[in-house]
């Protein structure tokens, strides 16, 4: 029985080893297989460390090469950014050059067809009775039916006008209709029986004066073409010193009749208008682009010293003739008190003129302004223009 039972014990014994074992095997399992879940995620952690640290590399190395191809492509912008800024401006020259010459063929023959159209008042009193004598014509323009007659040919220009352009060429449309119809009254004036023929020259000299002052410009330097081309509105004091001129003239003319009738006066004063007139034209047509209405104060590229022709003979032509044109239509109109206040408003306006003018000559010319103020004069009496000691 003893050894039965010892062998019952020593299986039972044995059983609990065995389970004892196997029990530490499977805790031994489960904290193998623990151990290896957490190694394996320690070794995913570390991957997507690894993972991180390198997207974090390649990101920087992106990141750097996009820097590098951004400065290059802003360098190549700014390349082609001068590039094209230089073509930029050569094509906004061109175009400005297209645009001048637009405007000397677009405003300039509007300018000279609206003149026409206004110098076609003439036409009213000539169709009224065709083939007669010409002592009717004032008499017919300053009656009744002529007056009708020419405000209904304004009203149906300016209609036309109105129709056909807006805008700024109308405007340039209607001055010029305006001078053109002065010009066409004048002659009216003065080829008709009247003691007003020589106020009738005075209007054709003014109306012409100013209109060609846009013409010629449109031509010459189309850039600088505006509605003060017409110098219409030159100044208050311009203006002012034209109607005093007609007020004068009409007075003296209903006190002083007699002395309204001196024809060999008002045909030395005609000469002196048409000769002040022919000169500045000429100087402007001489001097080209380089003409302006202005006086300026920045050299362009395009200014050149211009010394040939009527300015090898007088340092400032177009002044002078605009001085004498001037004065001859106050010996024309007859008016003492005038002549006398336009040749000394005129003296001093120009003096003033030519010396801001000479500063900005000898700014941008230098010595050879110099050299040729040393050897042509003004054209104008007791100017001698800016002083400069050398």
């Amino acid at each position: 029985m003893k050894p039965e039972r010892r062998r019952v014990e020593e299986r039972k014994e044995w059983r609990g080893r065995e389970g004892e074992g196997r029990r530490g095997e499977k805790r031994e399992g489960r904290r193998g297989e623990e151990g290896e879940e957490k190694m394996e995620r320690r070794g995913k952690e570390g991957g997507t460390e690894v993972k991180k640290e390198r997207g974090g590399e390649e990101k920087k190395e992106r990141s750097g090469e996009e820097i590098k191809e951004r400065r290059g492509e802003e360098r190549k912008r700014r390349r082609g950014d001068k590039r094209f800024g230089k073509y930029r401006d050569a094509s906004a020259e061109f175009a400005v050059s297209n645009m001048a010459g637009n405007k000397l063929v677009l405003e300039g023959r509007i300018s000279i067809m609206s003149f026409f159209l206004g110098l076609g008042v003439i036409l009213v009193p000539l169709l009224a009775a065709v083939g007669s004598h010409l002592d009717w014509v004032f008499d017919y323009f300053t009656g009744i039916n002529g007056k009708i007659a020419i405000a209904i040919y304004i009203g149906s220009i300016n209609g036309i006008l109105l129709t056909i352009y807006r805008g700024p060429l109308y405007k340039v449309a209607l001055r010029a209709c305006f001078l053109g119809f002065a010009f066409g009254c004048g002659l009216l004036i003065s080829f008709g029986d009247t003691t007003w023929t020589h106020f009738g020259w005075y209007m054709c000299s003014l109306s012409f004066f100013h209109y060609s002052e846009y013409l010629v410009t449109a031509i010459i330097n189309p850039r600088s073409l505006s509605l003060d081309s017409f110098l219409l509105n030159h100044s208050v004091e311009y203006t002012v010193a034209a109607v005093s001129s007609w007020v004068e003239f009409t007075v003296e003319k209903l006190f002083f009749p007699e002395l309204k009738q001196l024809r060999w006066v008002s045909l030395v004063g005609l000469i002196v208008v048409v000769c002040g007139e022919c000169l500045r034209k000429s100087a402007m047509l001489t001097a080209g682009s380089n003409f302006n209405h202005i006086v300026q104060n920045e050299k362009a590229q395009s200014h050149v010293l211009v010394t040939s022709g009527v300015y090898s003979c007088c340092r400032h032509p177009a002044y002078v003739g605009w001085f004498y044109w001037s004065i001859g239509t106050q010996v024309m109109l007859c008016n003492p008190i005038c002549m006398l206040s336009y040749m000394l408003a005129s003296w001093r306006f120009f003096r003033e003129r030519i010396e801001e003018e000479e500063i900005s000559l000898i700014h941008f010319f230098g010595d050879d302004y110099l050299d040729y103020k040393q050897r042509v004069p003004t054209g104008l009496p007791f100017i001698p223009g800016i002083r400069v000691q050398r």
